[in-house]
């Protein structure tokens, strides 16, 4: 039985700062039906607090402890094993790792640092893997959308270090099977009693069944025909709202 319902957000209820047509509806719809909802996105360009400010501001009806960010999720691991980080990360993202200890780096954390993913810094991040410093990432997304056009993600720059450094990185945002578990504990419901939606077939759909949470995949965001082909079992919708509609009316 359907339980709550995971939902990405950028494509999927919003992209370049805008709602997608019909989301906020849908959204409002799941909520009344008795759904639990929670949010997630593998952001590194906005802090959990400016991520669910902005979903309120486009008019969902959002709580700051039903948002999930990955850097979010960096944050937890740094505090629970008493890291120090080196940041790569956006100057947006800082807020979120202001008020940690100060020290000497002992781990590296990676997310889309946009400029700043310049060899100087990538090389810095590289000496300290050498010396031992585990590497932290937001996620392993090859692209994202914004304005219409694919962009470089932070998975890139990832592979690299890893490739560099011979290390494996620990993810602690989507695709990683310990995010999904953490929301599914937090929501209080098992895989089977929830539905992962996304736009990103590898770590938003393929990901979460990988933990045995059932997805479906929308075409809109960073969505491209054909995608549906690498996770045949999945659900495929055109739109969250579309695939709204469908599951009420079978409640």
């Amino acid at each position: 039985m359907l339980k709550a319902v995971l939902l990405d957000i950028r494509g999927v209820l919003s992209e370049d700062g805008e709602a997608l047509p019909g989301a906020v509806k849908a959204v409002a719809r799941l909520q009344a039906s008795g759904l639990s909802l929670r949010f997630l996105t593998n952001t590194s360009r906005k802090t959990s607090a400016a991520v669910c400010e902005e979903l309120q501001r486009l008019g969902f009806a959002v709580e700051p402890a039903q948002v999930f960010t990955a850097p979010g999720a960096i944050r937890r691991y740094l505090e629970r094993h008493r890291l120090c980080p080196y940041l790569l990360i956006h100057e947006h993202l800082e807020p979120e790792f202001a008020d940690l200890p100060p020290g000497k780096p002992n781990a590296v954390v990676l997310g889309d640092a946009e400029q700043r993913l310049d060899y100087a810094h990538l090389d810095a991040a590289f000496r300290l893997l050498l010396e031992g410093a585990p590497l932290l990432a937001v996620g392993t997304n090859r692209y994202f959308r914004e304005a219409g056009t694919l962009h470089l993600d932070a998975g890139p720059f990832v592979r690299a270090l890893e490739y560099a450094a011979d290390v494996e990185a620990r993810v602690l945002g989507k695709p990683a099977g310990d995010f999904f578990h953490a929301v599914l504990e937090e929501a209080g419901v098992a895989p089977d009693e929830a539905l992962m939606v996304g736009d990103d077939v590898e770590c938003d759909v393929a990901a979460a069944m990988a933990v045995g949470l059932p997805a479906c995949l929308v075409r809109s965001g960073k969505y491209r025909p054909g995608d549906e082909e690498k996770a045949p079992e999945a659900r495929c919708e055109a739109s969250l709202a579309d695939l709204v509609a469908a599951l009420l009316a079978t409640r």
